[in-house]
């Protein structure tokens, strides 16, 4: 079967949407129960929830696109001796933000990439408490969804050096980003969870997210797409795109999320060290 093609790509979104949203009303029956907690193998959280939108997700998307593999968190060890050869496939975190879920904060989300070669070119953001989420292909644009359905278009701000505002980790700080914000002027600091980090930049309600912590390429390929199709960029330390499906680790680098490319983060970066 062929691949699929970027005009495919509105209306493969508006369906991929739906997915999320279904796999969005699995998670919340288990929210709203004494749900128990397990531990992998690297000591990270899982649910009955994580499982239940893993599944869910993985045979939706096997019945609309039959030929395009898929990698999930929950089903991560296929090799890159395999995963080097594909050319499109779905990259999914059913429940971006476990420890969150847990937290019963609501901020955790369901995240659908499409990666084409080393980038994402569509990305779905849905969050289930609130009922909301965000969606994005390649040269399209990058859109919020409210209960109503109706899509509203979102672009990113210019960043004033007087007025940051940083997205933060609701549950990975550490010393590195607290130096970060101690090196900008007085900013004001918004602290989520999941990568309603990414969002928060993609629709204009912060200038930069920085992550100097671990995270997996599940956790943001969706919203590198929202933020690159709202006209913002996700980059390395280096400032080189964050990529994937390159190597053998599905580890991310740390990595920065801007809204405004041409402001000079670079010197501020250096003053984190």
């Amino acid at each position: 079967m062929s691949p699929i093609t970027h005009k495919e790509l509105p209306d493969l979104s508006d369906a991929i949407y739906s997915i999320a949203k279904q796999a969005g009303a699995k998670i919340l029956e288990i929210y709203n129960t004494d749900f128990s907690v397990e531990n992998k193998e690297d000591n990270s959280p899982l649910t009955a929830a994580d499982m239940a939108a893993h599944k869910l997700i993985c045979q939706e998307l096997s019945d609309l696109t039959p030929a395009t593999p898929i990698l999930s968190e929950e089903s991560a060890s296929i090799s890159f001796e395999e995963r080097q050869h594909w050319h499109q496939y779905w990259l999914v975190d059913p429940l971006d933000g476990t420890r969150e879920f847990i937290k019963r904060n609501g901020e955790f989300s369901v995240n659908i990439a499409l990666i084409e070669g080393d980038g994402s070119i569509l990305g779905v953001v849905y969050i289930p408490v609130g009922d909301y989420g965000y969606v994005a292909a390649k040269n399209v644009g990058a859109f919020k969804i409210e209960q109503t359905k109706t899509r509203q278009a979102i672009q990113v701000n210019k960043t004033k050096e007087n007025a940051i505002t940083i997205a933060g980790s609701r549950s990975h700080g550490n010393q590195r980003l607290r130096t970060f914000i101690e090196s900008l002027n007085n900013p004001e600091v918004l602290s989520v969870g999941s990568s309603l980090k990414f969002c928060l930049v993609a629709e204009g309600k912060a200038d930069i997210y920085p992550r100097f912590g671990p995270t997996s390429e599940w956790d943001s390929a969706a919203a590198q797409c929202v933020v690159e199709e709202a006209g913002g960029k996700v980059v390395d330390l280096e400032f080189k795109r964050l990529c994937y499906n390159t190597k053998e680790s599905l580890l991310n680098p740390q990595f920065l999320v801007i809204a405004d490319s041409e402001f000079d983060w670079k010197s501020y970066l250096a003053n984190s060290y």
